[in-house]
């Protein structure tokens, strides 16, 4: 079943209200899918990470580096494709945008070899540990206003996150130190104890300021403390998890099983954040997942992007073994971004309905058991907000 073209398509509308986090403010939001089509007349689909001007870029990428390199290859070859590619590239791009193109490619094959199998993505990892997965709400953005006014509004989307039925909240930071602090005791009043809710700082500090801000995410309980310092700087979380009694996590900016190796090595996470649709897709999820569990380290993916992303996190969810094991095993959770996105609520001809689910289920969505990741895009909703 040979591999006949390979397909960017990026899709892009303006939201209805700017949206920001430590780094940036973004006022359209971005999708990247990719179509690989093969002679047999089963195609895959698969998504790159990767906002605005990146995913512009990584469609070059695709398009133009790797479909060449691919074209003609047996999609069911998908772990010969990673490496070609991979040892192909590794003179121009070991991490970045090269992996992340390669990712939605690789996502992709692995659609095609569950389509061909007549079997869900979870069947040809190894079976389901599990039939559900709880959800958590991601919110609680940064906006162009004063701090009373993100404190008042973080404390109410808190509370309205909880409301639909999630089991945690998760909210930014990156007003400064002092300033995060008033939004995580917000955010904490918001839950009030109805379950977890965490921190994404997106590394804006340094290690002295994840310091002063961890220290109060400790008093208020806080579950985690997600990217406090750089992805480079490995000894700061060694640090910080040392140093702190909230849980460390992150990893989604890292790219190879070679990086995590030294993250994992390093012992700087409580838990670990791979992202399937930048590292290298669901061949390079799959062994770093196996690092992690070797490491004994707990993994809960981040999950940014598409209905596509959702559903290929929740059938790698869905295939995760239990660690470390036992009669009430530590489950993971499923990222759900609560913002504005169309790409994720209206892109399939048929939708997930994740927060209705949620909301029915008091904070679970079931795995999707149809072929492949089990979801198929329209393609009249592609044509329709694709951009060259």
């Amino acid at each position: 079943m040979k591999i006949t073209r390979v397909t960017s398509h990026v899709l892009q509308y303006d939201l209805p209200e700017e949206l920001g986090y430590s780094q940036q403010f973004y006022a359209k939001r971005s999708a990247h899918l990719v179509e690989v089509e093969t002679d047999a007349g089963i195609t895959g689909w698969g998504e790159c990470f990767g906002p605005g001007n990146v995913a512009l870029a990584n469609k070059g990428i695709v398009e133009k580096v790797i479909q060449p390199m691919i074209l003609g290859d047996d999609a069911l070859d998908r772990d010969v494709i990673w490496h070609k590619v991979y040892n192909l590239l590794r003179d121009h791009g070991q991490k970045g945008m090269p992996l992340q193109a390669l990712s939605g490619v690789d996502i992709a094959l692995w659609d095609i070899a569950g389509k061909v199998a007549g079997l869900p993505l979870h069947k040809l990892i190894g079976g389901a540990h599990r039939r559900q997965v709880q959800v958590y709400g991601y919110g609680m953005m940064l906006k162009r206003e004063s701090v009373d006014e993100h404190v008042a509004r973080f404390r109410a989307e808190a509370a309205e996150i909880m409301d639909k039925g999630f089991v945690a909240a998760k909210m930014k930071s990156g007003l400064g130190p002092k300033e995060d602090v008033r939004l995580c005791e917000a955010v904490a009043k918001g839950v009030d104890g109805r379950g977890k809710f965490m921190v994404d700082a997106n590394h804006c500090y340094t290690t002295s300021d994840a310091f002063y801000v961890g220290r109060a995410l400790d008093d208020l309980g806080a579950y985690w403390f997600e990217e406090p310092v750089a992805p480079e700087d490995l000894d700061g979380y060694r640090e910080l998890r040392a140093g702190l009694k909230v849980n460390i996590s992150g990893g989604e900016a890292e790219f190879n099983r070679w990086g995590w190796r030294q993250i994992l090595e390093n012992r700087g996470l409580d838990i670990a954040q791979p992202e399937v649709c930048a590292m290298g897709g669901v061949s390079e999820y799959l062994r770093v997942l196996t690092l992690c569990h070797s490491h004994f380290t707990p993994v809960i993916n981040h999950v940014w992007g598409s209905a596509i992303a959702v559903a290929v996190n929740l059938q790698l969810l869905a295939a995760m073994p239990p660690l470390p094991g036992g009669l009430n095993p530590w489950e993971p959770m499923l990222e759900f971004d609560t913002t504005d996105n169309k790409f994720r609520d209206a892109l399939l001809v048929e939708p997930l309905h994740i927060q209705e689910e949620v909301y029915k289920n008091g904070g679970f969505v079931t795995i999707p058991d149809r072929p492949g990741l089990g979801v198929e895009p329209d393609r009249d909703f592609i044509a329709k907000y694709e951009v060259d």
